[in-house]
């Protein structure tokens, strides 16, 4: 994970009022759907479990995939300017 990547997902473990906001906006929905399409979340629901434990390469390898396409790398730079706000 970067280190973008990783001070967003801080802010987002320490602050559970914007991981809600983030999850209930347009953008967290389209980032839900793109993380759960094709195996209906259960990639997601593992690389989850993952990064409970300490091991976050299934999540960062999730989020890699999302951002090689441009609509994907936009929404993570929303996301992650939505963030820092």
């Amino acid at each position: 994970m970067d280190e973008r990547s990783a001070q967003m997902a801080d802010r987002l473990r320490k602050n559970p009022a914007m991981l809600k906001s983030l999850m209930q906006s347009g953008d967290g929905q389209t980032l839900m759907r793109m993380l759960t399409q094709g195996d209906g979340g259960a990639g997601l629901q593992k690389a989850v479990q993952s990064a409970a434990k300490g091991d976050a390469s299934a999540m960062t390898e999730m989020v890699s995939q999302i951002m090689q396409s441009p609509e994907g790398a936009a929404l993570v730079e929303r996301i992650n300017k939505a963030v820092q706000k």
